[in-house]
C-alpha cells in the first residue's frame, strides 16, 4: 500500500528490520532530540559520534537516557565526522546523519576519494525531498532543492532514478514523474523543455525503467487535473504526479520553501549518491522534519 502521509512511515518501519543510524558530531540538542525520538518510536538504533561528556550533558538537560545510544568518543568536529563515515564503511551503520558539523565538512567526509562513502567514483550526489502538502492528495517527491545548481541531462537521468527509488520505498509501484519546465508546450529555445522531451522519450522506449515519465510539464498541469482539462492535455502523469524533477536549484528551492512557509507543509529529505542514505538537515529545521528525514532514510536504506 502506498504511503500518503509522512507519519505512516512510522508504522511501516516497526514491521521492518531495524536500521542503525550513525550521527556525525552529535553534540547538539537538535540532533540528539531527533535521534532520540526515532529511537523511542522504534524506528532505528543509533550511534552518536562526538564528545561523550557533551553528549551526556545534553542528554541530561533533555531528560534523555544516554545509555540507549552507542556513544563513540571524538571531540574534534572533522575527526568525528570522518569516524562516523569510517563506521559506515565498516558496515556498522545503514544511515549517516549530520550533527553539529558544518555542511561543507560533512560533505567533504562523504566525498573523500580514499575514505569516503560514495557509491562509485562517478556517483552523483543529489538531494531528494518528500513533501506533505495539505492541499495535495498525496505525497510529492521532488529534486533537487539543495545540491545540484543546474543539472545536465546525465545528472537528470540519475536524479530520476533517485526519485524512483524514493517513491518505490514509499510503496508506489509505478510512480508518475513530471519533468518540470515553464510550459507544457515543446519549445526548442528552452533547455528545460528540450531535456524534458528527451527524458520523456527515453522512458517511452525503456531506457529509463520503473516509472511513468512525462515532460515538459508546467507546474499547474503537473499537479492539477482541472488545469489539464482546461488545456485539453492528455498525459499518464499530468494532474497526478508522484514526483517532480525541477530544472534548476532556484525553482526547486523556491517551491520547497513556499510549501513550508506558506502552506504549512511537512517534509523529510535525504541525500543519494553515497553507499547509504545521508540525512542533511539544518539547525533551522524542526525536530519533526528531522524525524521524518530519519524515517525516510530508514525506508530507503538497504
Amino acid at each position: 500500500m502506498a504511503i500518503t502521509k509522512l507519519a505512516q512511515m512510522f508504522e511501516v518501519l516497526k514491521s521492518k528490520e531495524k536500521k542503525r543510524l550513525i550521527a556525525a558530531f552529535a553534540n547538539d540538542s537538535h540532533t540528539i532530540g531527533a535521534v532520540n525520538a526515532a529511537v523511542e518510536k522504534g524506528l532505528i538504533d543509533a550511534t552518536l559520534v562526538g564528545d561523550e561528556a557533551t553528549i551526556r550533558k545534553v542528554c541530561g538537560e533533555l531528560n534523555i537516557d544516554a545509555n540507549k545510544f552507542r556513544i563513540v568518543q571524538e571531540a574534534d568536529e572533522v575527526k568525528a565526522t570522518e569516524k562516523a563515515v569510517a563506521l559506515i564503511n565498516a558496515g556498522e551503520g545503514n544511515i549517516l546523519m549530520k550533527g553539529l558539523v558544518s555542511t561543507d565538512k560533512y560533505m567533504r567526509a562523504i566525498l573523500n576519494k580514499e575514505r569516503g562513502i560514495m557509491e562509485s567514483p562517478n556517483a552523483v550526489l543529489s538531494h531528494v525531498t518528500v513533501v506533505e502538502v495539505p492541499t495535495y492528495h498525496k505525497l510529492l517527491t521532488v529534486s533537487d532543492v539543495a545540491i545540484i545548481p543546474l543539472p545536465d541531462l546525465k545528472q537528470k537521468m540519475v536524479m530520476i532514478n533517485y526519485l524512483i527509488r524514493t517513491t518505490k520505498a514509499l510503496g508506489i509501484e509505478m510512480p508518475k514523474i513530471a519533468i518540470l519546465a515553464a510550459t507544457e508546450q515543446m519549445s526548442a529555445s528552452m533547455p528545460a523543455c528540450v531535456d524534458a522531451a528527451i527524458l520523456s522519450k527515453m522512458a517511452d522506449r525503456g531506457q529509463i525503467k520503473g516509472a511513468l515519465i512525462d515532460g515538459p510539464l508546467a507546474m499547474d498541469v503537473a499537479i492539477d487535473k482541472e488545469s489539464c482539462e482546461i488545456k485539453k492535455l492528455s498525459s499518464p502523469v499530468a494532474g497526478d504526479s508522484d514526483a517532480i524533477l525541477f530544472p534548476n536549484i532556484e525553482s526547486a528551492n523556491v517551491f520547497f520553501k513556499t510549501c513550508t512557509k506558506f502552506c504549512n507543509s511537512e517534509l523529510g529529505a535525504v541525500v543519494f549518491g553515497a553507499k547509504v542514505p545521508a540525512v542533511l538537515t539544518s539547525r533551522g529545521d524542526s525536530e519533526l522534519t528531522k524525524l521524518y528525514s530519519i524515517a525516510l532514510a530508514a525506508m530507503i536504506a538497504k
